[in-house]
């Protein structure tokens, strides 16, 4: 079973233990800065416990360790922040582009997911420091005002 340490200075390490006689043991399968595909094959190659890439993918998100967006992943976010832009593929590119995925769509996107698609290819340090600012300003929003507590006439009960 392969996992994922932390080590100084922002590196990472996957890892796999094993068993000896005198006692348990790990190796160093790869060390990076952010996993890739290129690392996450030369791990599961070293690997004698026969880890998978896509179980030292899963181990380094499990461990919070940064992982690179499949090469699809990063091609649509660079074609969504394109567009974002008004940039847009020529009209024939689209068509094919439409083609290629349509029979991959089940719903439309959601509202949610159309505001997030700006944040897709943003790295976590802009992403919090997206919501740092955010926080900023909801620290300088005026407080609502406190309303006083309506009097209403008494009401005088008496025998029916």
């Amino acid at each position: 079973m392969a996992f994922v340490v932390a080590r100084p200075h922002g590196r990472w390490e996957a890892r796999e233990s094993f068993t000896t006689a005198s006692g348990p043991r790990s190796r160093t399968l790869a060390s990076f800065d952010v996993l890739t595909e290129e690392v996450a094959a030369h791990a599961s190659a070293r690997s004698s416990r026969g880890a998978t890439p896509a179980e030292v993918r899963a181990a380094a998100r499990k461990a919070g360790a940064p992982v690179a967006p499949h090469a699809a992943d990063r091609a649509a976010s660079d074609l969504l922040d394109a567009i974002a832009r008004g940039d847009l593929p020529r009209p024939a590119l689209r068509r094919v582009l439409v083609d290629a995925l349509a029979g991959e769509v089940v719903a439309p996107p959601t509202d949610s997911e159309l505001a997030a698609a700006a944040w897709v290819d943003r790295t976590p340090r802009e992403r919090a420091d997206a919501l740092h600012d955010l926080l900023l300003l909801a620290d300088h929003l005026p407080e609502p005002r406190r309303r006083t507590a309506r009097r209403f006439p008494r009401l005088a009960s008496g025998p029916a």
